[in-house]
This record gives C-alpha cells, structure tokens and sequence, in this order.
C-alpha cells in the first residue's frame, strides 16, 4: 500500500509534461542535475545562519546601532500584582473598562493605576529599538549580499534578458555550480528564519509572514526537484531586489535618521511595486504560466508551481498597499515614516490625554442629538 502511494506521489506525468520524468535528471556525461537528497544540505546551512546571526549581532550591529545613535527610551516596570498579573497572562492585554473597574476592586488601587499598570505591562512585552535594528541590520546584511551574488551568477545568462529560454531543454537542463550555492543559502536561510520565528519580533502580519516563509520554501523546493532552477533563480533575484532597501529604512527609522529613512522607504517602495507587482506576474509569471502551454500539455506540476506564485502575489498586493498607506502618510509633511506592522511603544502621556478626556466628557454631560455638550470654562488656546 505504501509502496503504490509512493509510486502514485513520484509518477512522472504529475510532475512533469509529457514524454519527460526523473530519468530526465539523472547525472550523465559528466552532466549534473539537481536530486532530492540535495535539499538537506539546507538544514545545516539554516543551523550556521542561526550561529553566524548572534555572531553578527554582537559584534557588528550593536556597535553600528551605537555609532548611528540607536537610544532606547527608559521604561518604567509594572510593580509585582499577582491579580493584575494573572488577568494579563491568561485574559487579555488590553482589558475592557469593566474588567479595569473589577479589577480595581479587587486590588485596592485606582483605575488609573491600572491602566498605568497595564500600560507598562504591555511595554515590557515589547521589542526595545535596539532588538528592532540589530534584527533589522542582520537582515539587511543578508538580502543585500544575496541581490548581489543573485546578480552575479545571472548577469551573464541568457534567461535574465529573455525569460523564454528559463524552458529550452526543460528538464534536461545541467545544474551550475552558482546555481546549487544560490539555491542551497536562500533556501537555508528562509529556513532560519522559521527557525526562529519563537525569538524574533511579532508584527501585525505576523500570520502573513509566516504563509510567506512556507509558501517560499515550497517554491524553493519544488522548482529544485523538478528543475525549474532558471526560473527559480529569476525569482529569488526579484525577491532579493527590494527587501535590502526595506531593511536599510527600518534601520535609520530606529536610529532617527529621518531624511534618509524617508528617503530610502521612498525607493524601496519603488523598487518592490516594480519588481514585485510588475515584473513578476507580467513577465517571470507570464513566462512560467501562458507561454509553456505554447509548449506542453498543463500537468499538476504546472499548476503545483503557478499556484505558490499565486500566494506570493497575493501577499505583495496585501504589502503593497501598507507600503502605499505608509507613503502616503509621510507626503503631508509628517516627521517619519512608521512600519505599519509595527506595534508602537505606549508612553505615560498617552495615559495622561485619555485620562483628561475621559473627564471633559463627565465634565460635558451626556450627549445631545449626536453631539457633546461645549464646556464653556474651557479656556480658547486661539
């Protein structure tokens, strides 16, 4: 039984378009073609990833973050409360005014000492500027060397300049020395990155990281087993095309650049509009979905492969307009640009203003028709 599913999984006409199939990719005439058992030279490599990271931000990204003047604003720590403790681990957060006024209650302090002290409590929890940077500048270290080696095992390939030749030969197509090593440290690294996807910072697309990370270790994967290795590498050097930028801008977010940050969000979101919702579905999209039915009959493969493409589309679309929003936000004149995905720091004057408004509104009285009473007493700052 398992040896027929085995067989049922690996048929040739699944993964390949007809008269083709793994015989294709066996090592010949001093020929060499890319296998299965390759891929967990991945495993290892995303292992070194994790050692060489902490390395560099020891000793590379903390210094840097001093040197551009990286500050983390002081944080006042929440004091010892068992009960308000409990509600924060296992309730919520971000507790409703009932349960603030329950709470209240029941440890003898006031509701503006609770909300004080969840406040802080929230601020504990959250990633200081310097974890931010030296996250962001590992990173950023990274996709930029990779675009540029990406580049270099392209610049001199026929398919970079005419993305119909990623299928001459398919899948009788030799494996490159520069393809294997780009291949093997992309794929490693997105593993990496799940990895430690526990320690690392939690944005708001959180769950849309991770389908993202999954989605491009299928993609890998599967275009190594089955030899869409021209078109994955086209791929990847898209990928790598922007995300340095975006890095790069975290980085002088952080250290308070803010010219330059706004500057280099500027081009990254050029960059990633025309790399990532331009030339990957009209052109490398174009190339691995319409023009191979000019060639083969569609086979799962093909659809297996498009559909992952399909994901990550989506997802650019999804970032795409964060990108935009976040533009937009900083046209008007506005000091910096800020990451939407970014869960932002709360400060005790944020306390004092809710506070203060909480009182004009009692001060004010109830609402009529739609609107709130005008406190005459209120002095005019005009």
């Amino acid at each position: 039984m398992l040896s027929r599913l085995y067989e049922l999984i690996w048929a040739d006409w699944l993964w390949f378009p007809e008269g083709h199939g793994w015989a294709d990719l066996k090592d010949h005439d001093g020929k060499v073609f890319p296998k299965p058992q390759d891929l967990w030279a991945t495993v290892p490599i995303a292992l070194c990833f994790l050692v060489i990271r902490q390395i560099f931000e020891r000793t590379v990204a903390i210094p840097l973050a001093s040197l551009l003047g990286v500050r983390d604003n002081k944080r006042v720590h929440a004091p010892p409360n068992p009960i308000l403790e409990s509600h924060f681990c296992s309730t919520s957060k971000h507790p409703t005014q009932s349960s603030i006024e329950r709470l209240s209650k029941q440890t003898g302090c006031s509701v503006r000492q609770v909300q004080r002290w969840f406040r802080r409590r929230r601020n504990q929890d959250r990633p200081s500027k310097l974890k931010k940077f030296r996250e962001a500048s590992w990173r950023f270290t990274f996709y930029l060397l990779a675009f540029f080696a990406g580049l270099a095992a392209l610049i001199d390939k026929p398919w970079l300049y005419d993305m119909k030749q990623m299928w001459e030969d398919f899948p009788k197509m030799p494996l490159l020395p520069s393809q294997y090593w780009y291949y093997m440290i992309e794929l490693g690294f997105y593993l990496s990155l799940v990895f430690s996807v526990a320690s690392d910072i939690k944005r708001k697309d959180f769950k849309e990281q991770i389908v993202h990370h999954v989605a491009t270790i299928f993609l890998i994967s599967f275009s190594w087993l089955v030899n869409y290795i021209r078109g994955g590498t086209l791929i990847m050097l898209v990928h790598d095309a922007s995300d340095y930028l975006m890095e790069s801008a975290k980085m002088f977010n952080y250290a308070g650049w803010r010219r330059t940050c706004n500057f280099i969000f500027t081009l990254f979101a050029a960059v990633f509009i025309i790399t990532r919702l331009i030339i990957l579905p009209f052109w490398i999209m174009h190339t691995t979905w319409v023009y191979p039915l000019t060639l083969y009959p569609p086979f799962f493969g093909f659809y297996f492969f498009n559909g992952l493409m399909l994901v990550l589309l989506a997802l650019h679309i999804f970032w795409a307009g964060l990108i935009l929003r976040m533009v937009i936000k900083f046209l008007p004149g506005n000091d910096i640009v800020e990451d939407e995905r970014s869960d932002k720091e709360e400060t005790e004057s944020e306390d004092e203003d809710n506070d203060r408004e909480k009182r004009e509104k009692s001060k004010n009285g109830h609402v009529q028709n739609g609107h709130t009473l005008l406190n005459n007493n209120r002095s005019k700052t005009d």
